[in-house]
């Protein structure tokens, strides 16, 4: 919703990037426009060369994406690599043959209408396939213009810096943002943790999802104020307003490598990590350790598992940027949102209730043993202290038979990621068995509401801050304490230092969040004490509401808006 006041116009939705920025409205290119539907082939047409066609320039768009995902790091080199494995699938290439050589369509409007139907049974399953509509969008859009030598869609091109504009961004799109000209971004649609917010933030943009009178609100080339924390756009503020907006970005935190409140009470501040090259970021951004080590970047756009020998040269090179530090390896996290074809069914009808994280190894046991092994042997050979989690874990016993399998590998450091319900209310029992806890809080706000996390109609829903989530994270700490083993958190909350603050006063003893994040996080909290922060948990916690916690907690903290968070 939007207000006027005085001739000024703010447009309100989420705010899920902190951070104040102004600049002029660039509205994102969209979707090209559908190939004309009574275009067909003439009769002296070599339909097998049009249909080759089709073939040689998917590969071109799936090769184009995947250049850009090797030159990338961390969240975007993976969210590349999945869309160009996407461009890759048959799938797409060969309903759109069929259509040339049996309706005589042209290579355009074969794969725009082949891409059209897949996405609506996409549709029909909902859920995370659902929210794959987009991805497969993406994919015809691009095909189709470099089939008619179109301009790509995607991120204008200005030869100043912008706020970008967008109804919303496919996630190859927001992977390609430079941040020196996208000065902030408000999108119509998404939430907390879709990915525009995961690579807004990774990347340090202000920014605004879910705004939904933006697209009417901000015309193009409109003076904006973007307020990334506050989750407005003010059309035309004034001269004072950018000048404070510009000295707040002007502004360099660095991080001394020790998380600590203003008493001295220390929290781990560690980084996410999701292939080598973010590693070395994370090290160079002053990061305690990695307290999330994605290993989905050796699976993806494979046909089948990487070998023990591959994996243990990739994950030596995490492992070679931290010796002497803690480093969480995650065990492959497939399925769901992360569809592998040599382990995951994608026919489900329900991927985000179904055989995902953990599961997988119910009727694959042999690919998570190989990767144990290749952790094993990987932290053999460096310095750093590996500890290893599993994602997905609900029950006691799961917990009992992953450390089970850790510790045949000689692997004895094993915990288990928290991301649902069940694991929370038994994190007593659980952390009995399991040497630590990291709580996953995208999965564990989308279980415990019931609401897609990727779903931009349910991005109210997808709020850390509600009550009932900050309860969760104070049961898996209570039981931590009783087990006296550490719990940390490393989904995307703790890098909202209001968030930061609110966990720490739970229970929470470490931090893993994108390494833009660490020195943020580490200025409010030195500015905090502990008792402060246990204070405002507490507040927090007699909230009804997600807005009503988030309001309480700022008003506790004006450290925040004196940093522009």
């Amino acid at each position: 919703m939007s207000t006027e006041n005085l001739h000024r116009t703010i447009v309100r939705g989420i705010g899920v990037s902190p951070g104040r920025a102004a600049a002029r409205v660039a509205q994102f290119a969209g979707d090209i426009p559908p190939p004309d539907a009574d275009a067909q082939l003439g009769p002296d047409a070599d339909l097998e060369e049009a249909a080759a066609t089709i073939q040689t320039h998917a590969v071109k768009v799936a090769e184009e994406l995947t250049s850009a995902a090797d030159s990338a790091s961390g969240d975007a080199a993976e969210i590349l690599a999945t869309t160009a494995q996407m461009a890759a699938d048959p799938t797409l290439v060969q309903v759109a043959q069929g259509k040339v050589r049996d309706q005589r369509k042209t290579p355009a409007r074969a794969v725009w209408e082949a891409a059209d139907g897949i996405a609506d049974q996409l549709a029909a399953l909902g859920g995370y396939m659902a929210e794959r509509v987009r991805d497969v969008q993406d994919v015809r859009n691009r095909v189709v213009a470099s089939l008619l030598d179109l301009p790509m869609p995607g991120i204008p091109h200005r030869p100043e810096p912008f706020v970008l504009l967008a109804q919303d961004l496919a996630p190859a799109d927001t992977a390609l943002l430079d941040p020196a000209k996208v000065r902030a971004i408000v999108t119509a649609e998404g939430g907390p943790t879709s990915h525009t917010a995961i690579l807004a933030r990774s990347l340090g943009i202000p920014a605004v999802v879910g705004a939904a009178e933006a697209l009417e609100k901000l015309p193009d080339d409109t003076l904006v104020l973007v307020d990334g924390a506050a989750g407005t756009a003010t059309v035309d503020p004034t001269e004072e307003e950018v000048a404070a907006a510009e000295a707040l970005s002007a502004q360099v935190r660095t991080f001394d490598g020790q998380g600590r409140t203003s008493d001295g009470h220390h929290v781990e501040l560690l980084a996410n990590v999701g292939e080598p090259a973010g590693a070395r970021k994370a090290a160079e951004a002053g990061a305690e350790g990695v307290g999330l080590f994605r290993t989905e970047f050796c699976f993806l756009d494979r046909a089948e598992e990487p070998g023990i020998a591959e994996q243990v040269k990739e994950y030596r090179k995490v492992l070679a940027a931290f010796p002497g530090k803690k480093v969480v390896v995650r065990t492959l996290d497939a399925g769901a949102d992360k569809p592998m074809p040599f382990l995951t069914d994608t026919a489900e009808p329900n991927p985000a209730l179904g055989v995902r994280g953990l599961r997988t190894s119910w009727r694959n046991p042999k690919i998570l043993d190989n990767q144990l092994t290749a952790i094993a042997e990987a932290a053999a050979a460096e310095d750093a202290e590996v500890w290893v989690m599993a994602p997905m874990v609900a029950t006691v016993q799961e917990t009992e038979e992953f450390v089970a399998s850790c510790a045949k590998h000689g692997l004895q450091h094993a915990g288990v990621m928290v991301e649902v319900p069940s694991a929370a209310l038994l994190s007593g029992p659980i952390l009995a068995r399991a040497a630590f806890a990291s709580i996953g809080t995208n999965d564990l706000t989308q279980y415990t509401m019931a609401a897609d996390r990727l779903l931009g109609s349910l991005a109210s829903l997808s709020d850390t801050f509600h009550p009932a989530v900050l309860r969760m994270v104070q049961e898996t700490c209570r039981g931590g304490d009783q087990q006296r083993r550490p719990v940390g958190v490393c989904g995307e909350a703790a890098a909202d230092p209001a968030t930061a603050v609110v966990l720490v006063g739970l229970g929470v003893s470490s931090l893993s969040m994108s390494p833009r994040s660490l020195a943020d996080v580490a200025a409010v909290l030195e500015a905090t004490s502990y008792a402060q922060c246990q204070e405002i948990a507490q507040l927090a916690l007699t909230a009804e509401s997600a807005e009503h916690a988030r309001a309480l907690v700022r008003g506790r903290l004006p450290i925040l808006d004196e940093l522009g968070l």
